[in-house]
């Protein structure tokens, strides 16, 4: 399995939310200076960065949902991808290592309402068990 962002917590509440995993497949002891991402999937130049603080091979971070009310203005829904990267590698975050298939329709996530928007912000596990944010008016 190649390099990736595993997952273990996602914490959706009081207008911020928070994830908490571990690299896989890197050698952790020589890691730094990484960031989360989120990238918005219709417009990839609409990205979002946040320090990640990484303890060995765990990391955690935390954004508020407020950051996204920049890029209202759109109908449905809009997705948004998350990726921790170091500058030059990029690993997308998620869920491979539990052996449960088909997380979009089992972990099912509060939607957080985005102050002065109109529309919330949900977490999800996508269809290959990613995590993603998706904005819904």
């Amino acid at each position: 399995m190649k390099p990736h962002a595993e997952v273990e917590q996602v914490w959706p509440r009081d207008g911020r939310i928070k994830v908490v995993g571990r690299l896989h497949g890197l050698d952790a002891a020589r890691e730094r200076g990484w960031r989360l991402t989120l990238t918005r999937r219709s417009r990839p130049d609409h990205v979002l960065r946040y320090d990640a603080d990484l303890h060995g091979e765990r990391f955690a971070s935390e954004w508020s949902v407020a950051d996204l009310a920049a890029y209202d203005g759109f109908s449905g829904a809009e997705q948004w991808d998350l990726h921790l990267t170091d500058g030059t590698r990029k690993l997308r975050v998620g869920r491979r290592l539990d052996d449960i298939r088909g997380k979009k329709a089992i972990m099912v996530y509060p939607q957080l309402a985005v102050p002065g928007a109109d529309f919330g912000v949900q977490p999800y596990f996508t269809v290959e068990d990613n995590l993603s944010l998706e904005c819904r008016s």
